[in-house]
């Protein structure tokens, strides 16, 4: 058996090499509706709702500089706007408009043909099962990080 360590470090890296790869295969779905990947994971955040950007950013684990310039793109563009907060006056919410509906609607069709095809590769069952743990490793990293950093030290005391 492998150690903690070892574990950690090909968890780590297979994640990386999966993150490589789903960020491709989204850059491929959305380039005919206009979008790029980033663009597509900004609207599908707010879909269902308006968000502000830094819930965006805390949803998706990145920063919310990044989310903010990205915002301001899809705005500029007219795929998204911002609307008053009413729970923060100067946090303003980022909602998708019917032109970014659209752009995302365009990619359904091929992302369901991806999704097809990688259940044909991996098993549907298994497919379930990997985002189950992948779920579950998401929550462990974030529960650890949140005891201690993760250099060792103490993060009360930082």
């Amino acid at each position: 058996m492998p150690s903690r360590q070892e574990l950690l470090s090909r968890a780590a890296l297979t994640v990386f090499r999966l993150n490589g790869q789903f960020l491709g295969v989204a850059e491929e779905l959305a380039r005919p509706s206009g979008l790029t990947a980033a663009w597509w994971q900004v609207l599908g955040a707010v879909l269902r709702e308006p968000l502000p950007v830094a819930g965006i950013a805390r949803e998706m684990g990145i920063t919310r500089q990044s989310v903010q310039r990205i915002a301001d793109l899809l705005v500029g563009r007219g795929l998204a706007e911002y609307v008053e907060n009413p729970a923060h006056r100067r946090a303003k919410l980022v909602r998708v408009t019917e032109a970014g509906r659209e752009a995302v609607s365009r990619i359904d069709p091929p992302h369901a043909e991806f999704a097809a095809r990688l259940a044909g590769v991996l098993g549907v069952e298994a497919l379930a099962e990997t985002v189950g743990v992948l779920e579950r490793l998401a929550g462990a990293v974030e529960e650890a990080v949140g005891q201690s950093s993760p250099s060792g030290g103490d993060r009360a005391h930082s």
